[in-house]
C-alpha cells in the first residue's frame, strides 16, 4: 500500500479518483480537490457528474458536492453528500472497499460492491449484499468486508460523523 507524500500533495490540489473492481479493473474516474491529507486518511471535494436521479429514495443531482473521506487503513470509504442548491446533507455513501491507495496525484480504491446508505434521520440501508456475496475474493477479504459493513453501522449508529482529530 502506497500513502500520499504530502510534500508532493497539498490542500486544493486536484487529485483523480480511480474506482476499480474486484479484479483490479478501472469502472469509474473523476478528479476532486485535496481538502485534507493526514497519516491515514485522505479527504476529498468531488462534484456529482452524472444527471439527477433518485437513488434507494435519495435525489442525487448533478453538481451536487461530495466530501469524499478515503482510508488507507480501513476497508472503507465514506461519502457525505450535499444538495447543489443550499448545500444542505443528504445522506451519507459508504462504499466497503479495500483500502485506498495513493500514487502521486493519483487515489485508486477496489469497490467490493456492498455499500451503506445512511439517511439524514439516521436510517440504515445495506445495498448490494446480493452482488458481494457472488464476488470472487479471498475468505480474507471477505471477512474484512464484512468486519468494515459492521464498524460503519456502529459509527453511524453512534451519530458520531463526521469524526473529529480525537476519533481518528
Amino acid at each position: 500500500m502506497t500513502h500520499m507524500n504530502t510534500h508532493q500533495l497539498s490542500s486544493g490540489d486536484r487529485v483523480t479518483i480511480s474506482k476499480q473492481n474486484h479484479r483490479g479493473q478501472e469502472t469509474w474516474r473523476y478528479t476532486g480537490r485535496l481538502l485534507v491529507s493526514a497519516e491515514n486518511h485522505y479527504i476529498l471535494e468531488a462534484f456529482f457528474d452524472r444527471e439527477d436521479m433518485q437513488f434507494q429514495g435519495l435525489l442525487l443531482c448533478k453538481g451536487d458536492r461530495f466530501v469524499e473521506t478515503y482510508y488507507t487503513d480501513r476497508w472503507y470509504n465514506i461519502f457525505e453528500i450535499h444538495a447543489r442548491e443550499d448545500d444542505h446533507l443528504r445522506g451519507w455513501y459508504c462504499n466497503i472497499s479495500c483500502p485506498a491507495e495513493i500514487q502521486g496525484s493519483r487515489l485508486s480504491y477496489i469497490d467490493l460492491a456492498l455499500d451503506l446508505l445512511v439517511f439524514p434521520d439516521g436510517r440504515q440501508l445495506v445495498l448490494d449484499m446480493d452482488e458481494f456475496q457472488a464476488l470472487d475474493i479471498s475468505p480474507h477479504v471477505r471477512e474484512q468486508a464484512l468486519i468494515a459493513l459492521e464498524e460503519l453501522k456502529e459509527l453511524f449508529g453512534e451519530k458520531i460523523w463526521p469524526f473529529d482529530d480525537s476519533q481518528g
